[in-house]
């Protein structure tokens, strides 16, 4: 899987919240439950001072690796954290060098299938945030086009 790297400034968001683990594909279920919420209350429109439209789903507070409980936050960068909503959690990414990937086809198989080949490839990760950014691209579930970002 090719990849470039790339310095992101650091950035926050506001979203809502799961801890996870991908055992025993733990990760799948909560993570879909949490689209499911996110998409199906319309939680984007509660998110307030949004610096876009594009969804990031971020994986951080890792306990250890990959193979460790990690917590998720599916929501949208803000341009500032004076304001969270109730049941929301924010949380400020810090300015480091990426490794970007693509992940292309229908949703959302490709994002879990570039996943699985990030975990078997063996780089080199800092396990601070990785996240996945939901844009124009992959706004058709069958063709889709998601940048994922691993620090």
């Amino acid at each position: 899987m090719n990849y470039e790297n790339i310095t992101i400034k650091g950035f926050s968001i506001i979203g809502i919240a799961v801890r996870t683990t991908n055992q025993n594909g733990q990760s799948q279920k909560d993570i879909a439950e949490l689209w499911g919420k996110f998409m199906g209350q319309g939680l984007m429109t509660h998110i307030p001072n949004k610096a876009s439209y594009e969804i990031y789903c971020v994986y951080t507070d890792y306990e250890s690796d990959f193979t460790g409980a990690y917590t998720t936050i599916l929501g949208c960068k803000v341009t500032s954290l004076d304001e969270i909503p109730e049941s929301f959690v924010s949380k400020k990414i810090p300015e480091t060098i990426y490794k970007h990937y693509k992940a292309v086809g229908a949703l959302p198989d490709c994002v879990g299938k570039a996943w699985g080949e990030i975990w078997q490839s063996g780089i080199d990760r800092k396990y601070i945030a990785d996240f996945d950014v939901y844009g124009e691209k992959s706004q058709n579930p069958q063709n889709a086009e998601v940048d994922i970002f691993i620090s």
